[in-house]
């Protein structure tokens, strides 16, 4: 691994005699890891990751795009350091109402703030670029959670929501040196420069949200490089220029993990997993409180009744109903008032939960509610298929099932859901989305 000279000559001034074992580190294979979803039963075999109890380190590195329980979100392929979120998330904002995951795509950090938040929490996922939008959205669609708003936006947009949030995530843009040894375009793309427009750009980004964060409300910030001017420099400077706390999680039981004065490092060689940085950020409470004295409505939503639908959730009342535009969406009632005011001022690609469409007189279930562990599956005719099946499901191809009712069907695999297909009797129409459906010849 050919390692530009100036980086080597930084890194090795934040880890004098260390240096050496970083390297090496550098040149060994990188760890797989994922964490797995309580919607299912399924746990993988694995050493544990140990900040985060529901993830494992797998011994080697399968084809996961061959594995239907990949595609069902029965787990998520995540470095193993950036999952110390959840340890972040657990001393300082578990009982958190309002979150903002602001730079999510393609959503690892989305689904594990998804799975340890309250399920009363409205999670709000925001990517800038459009096109990791839409995979941001489909990879929370099959974590299965119902409290997510996916948003498309910049920055500068949330910081007109004043005093909206209890707690946001920024996974800064960075020049992306703890991914050295995953990319060699990370190699090349590095420069001195790109460090200082990267350390620039962040804190344009932590001005632009500011705002959005309530009064002695939180702010994590994370990056995957080393250099103190794109870390330490950046939360300090935020901390003086914002009348803002630092506060350092407890690392007591992963003594692995390196505290400085501003934040936590993870180094290959001495984490299992990949280079990182995050730091915690505790808002003024001196700052006059002022919420937002209107919440919007957007517009020509009807409302529906649970008993109108087919499919049935679990504590459907706790829950309203809407039909947009013949797409029926449920929200959590706690929020909605918020859902709806988000939906209004902000570019949304999707929120809530979408169950199903109505065509004339047919209610046609959703890909997602499939894959949301809010779904009854009492409620529903359900068909358990070998993985050959289950694969072949998911190219959106032809299948075949005996023995069922002319109904909506859901295919499951393993005892865990990927999607729906209607049984006409003598043929059967695929129903899993064309954008999701598996491309590669297996």
């Amino acid at each position: 691994m050919e390692l530009p000279l100036e980086f080597k000559e930084t890194t090795s001034r934040l880890l004098n005699d260390e240096f050496p074992s970083f390297i090496k580190a550098l040149e060994t294979t990188a760890p797989t890891s994922i964490r797995y979803n309580d919607k299912s039963d399924y746990v993988p075999a694995g050493s544990l990751v140990p900040w985060c109890p529901n993830a494992v380190y797998l011994p080697e590195r399968p084809l996961f795009t061959a594995d239907p329980l990949f595609h069902a979100g029965a787990y998520y392929v995540q470095e193993a350091s950036s999952m110390f979120l959840r340890e972040v998330v657990t001393q300082f904002f578990r009982g958190a109402e309002t979150v903002l995951d602001l730079c999510a795509a393609p959503g690892g950090k989305s689904t594990l703030l998804a799975q340890t938040l309250s399920d009363n929490c409205m999670l709000v996922s925001n990517e800038i670029i459009r096109s990791r939008a839409y995979v941001l959205a489909e990879n929370l669609n099959k974590w299965g959670r119902e409290n997510t708003l996916v948003t498309n936006n910049d920055a500068s947009a949330f910081g007109k929501l004043r005093h909206f949030f209890d707690a946001i995530v920024v996974d800064a843009p960075c020049s992306g040196e703890g991914m050295f040894r995953k990319d060699n375009a990370a190699i090349s793309e590095w420069s001195p420069q790109n460090v200082e427009i990267c350390a620039a750009r962040q804190k344009d980004i932590l001005t632009d949200v500011w705002d959005a964060l309530k009064p002695g409300g939180i702010l994590v910030y994370s990056t995957c490089t080393y250099n103190e001017q794109e870390n330490e420099e950046n939360i300090k400077w935020a901390a003086s220029n914002f009348d803002a706390e630092i506060i350092i999680p407890d690392t007591v039981k992963f003594p692995e993990i390196v505290r400085t004065d501003a934040g936590c490092r993870f180094y290959p060689h001495k984490v299992v997993g990949e280079g990182f940085f995050i730091s915690v950020l505790r808002k003024s409470n001196d700052e006059s409180f002022r919420p937002l004295t209107k919440l919007q409505q957007k517009k020509g939503m009807k409302f529906v009744k649970s008993s109108e639908l087919p499919f049935l959730l679990h504590e459907p009342e706790s829950r309203i109903y809407v039909n947009d535009n013949n797409y029926v969406r449920a929200y959590p009632k706690p929020h909605f008032d918020r859902y709806m005011h988000l939906n209004a001022v902000l570019n949304c690609i999707d929120s809530g939960l979408l169950v199903a469409e109505i065509k004339g007189k047919d209610v046609i279930p959703s890909a997602q509610l499939a894959l949301s562990k809010a779904l009854d599956k009492n409620s529903c005719v359900c068909a358990e298929v070998d993985r050959e099946t289950a694969l072949a499901f998911l190219k959106k191809e032809s299948i075949v099932l005996s023995d069922y009712p002319k109904a909506y069907v859901l295919i499951c695999y393993q005892n865990v859901p990927l999607g729906w297909v209607k049984n006409l009797g003598n043929r059967i129409n695929n129903l899993y989305p064309q954008s999701w459906k598996i491309r590669m010849n297996l």
